[in-house]
């Protein structure tokens, strides 16, 4: 049985390629034979839209928070091997509504995506966070291991560390005493700006260790490749960006080891790095049998 590790990738600055990172890093680690199921707890559903998948009433988390549905009866496959979806929905919005009024509502995702986590189905669940520091966040941050904040390399950018970073020391304090800052990691860098080395250099200064050293750079066919509904490393392989987010899967590895990365050597699990061909293992199974343990 897999050991399941929960991230949250969250920024509450929209703009800032989250949503894009979720993306590609799920697609690279599934070609690296990894397991990934990504939850889009954004309204906007654009993670679900970039994966090839279309926003359907009732598909999303916000059932299983109500109590409505099981968690496996809303997780989605996409067209690419060990890659699964929970959905977003316009439906989502109301979540903030809703889970004020329940007592306890801090566990709701956690309680929600404990079946999967059980199972063993997946090394790795991403969780897409909407671009708030509100109910829904609070609650995601209270479901997961640690969190991945991607930022821009521009002047506001500490400002916005700082905030989600007093966040994460507030629910680590209050609810989830194993909550930990996983990594900062920049995206759509711009090398030849100078204020681009600056904040940098100051993020590092700051943070050290937990900024990533791969950087994603801006390019045009990252951009391109939601409207299409395929990953940058899956539509364009040799694309700058392509490139980026899997030197950065590999350093996201690197940090959070799966059971089976720590069982093998080195060599050997590079040797996983294949194309996304592995027959996928069967996450809704397993995760309703869990449920019913």
């Amino acid at each position: 049985m897999r050991h399941t590790k929960i991230v949250a990738i969250a920024n509450q600055k929209g703009g800032v390629g989250k949503t894009t990172t979720v993306v590609n890093l799920a697609a690279a680690l599934s070609s690296r034979r990894r397991s990934v199921l990504v939850v889009d707890l954004d309204p906007q559903a654009h993670a679900t839209l970039g994966l090839g998948l279309e926003k359907t009433p009732g598909v999303s988390l916000y059932p299983v928070l109500l109590g409505e549905k099981a968690v496996a009866d809303v997780i989605q496959p996409t067209k690419w091997a060990n890659l699964n979806v929970i959905p977003s929905e316009i439906d989502l919005a109301g979540a903030e509504i809703e889970l004020s009024a329940r007592p306890g509502w801090q566990g709701s995702i956690r309680d929600a995506l404990g079946p999967v986590k059980e199972s063993g189905a997946f090394d790795y669940i991403l969780l897409d966070c909407p671009p708030s520091l509100g109910i829904v966040m609070t609650a995601a941050l209270a479901a997961v291991d640690s969190v991945l904040i991607p930022i821009q390399a521009e002047f506001l950018a500490m400002d916005g560390l700082a905030l989600i970073a007093r966040s994460i020391d507030t629910v680590r304090k209050s609810l989830n005493p194993a909550l930990e800052l996983g990594g900062i990691v920049f995206t759509m860098v711009n090398s030849v700006a100078k204020l681009t080395a600056d904040v940098m250099d100051e993020v590092r200064g700051h943070f050290g260790d937990k900024v990533y050293e791969t950087t994603i750079p801006r390019n045009v066919r990252v951009s391109e490749a939601p409207s299409m509904g395929v990953p940058v490393v899956f539509l364009d392989p040799r694309s700058k960006g392509s490139a980026g987010y899997k030197a950065f899967a590999w350093e996201f590895m690197a940090k959070n080891p799966t059971r089976q990365d720590l069982s093998r050597p080195p060599a050997q699990a590079a040797d996983d790095s294949n194309s996304n061909s592995a027959e996928p293992p069967s996450p809704v199974d397993a995760a309703k049998n869990a449920e019913n343990a």
